[in-house]
């Protein structure tokens, strides 16, 4: 499975959205300082993710959420409970 994934920081608040192949090893990387993009914000909490079969998918999932102001809005309007 592939997974599109978003975090929050317990240190600012914002989100991060990424994509993966191993949620809990990726959930890990992020709190453990290992990715340099959120190394400076962590620790984080999973608030939500989508499985799929292809990579492809879950890359492409990724993509539209940072690339498409509408499409987060959209998601974050749906799930706004479980951001919080």
């Amino acid at each position: 499975m592939f997974y599109m994934y978003i975090l929050k920081s317990k240190v600012d608040e914002k989100l991060y959205i990424g994509s993966t192949n191993d949620l809990k090893r990726r959930l890990l990387e992020h709190n453990n300082g290992k990715v340099r993009s959120t190394k400076s914000r962590a620790p984080f909490a999973l608030k939500y993710y989508e499985a799929f079969s292809i990579e492809d998918d879950a890359r492409h999932r990724e993509w539209s959420l940072k690339k498409d102001g509408n499409a987060l809005a959209q998601l974050k309007r749906r799930i706004s409970k479980s951001l919080t």
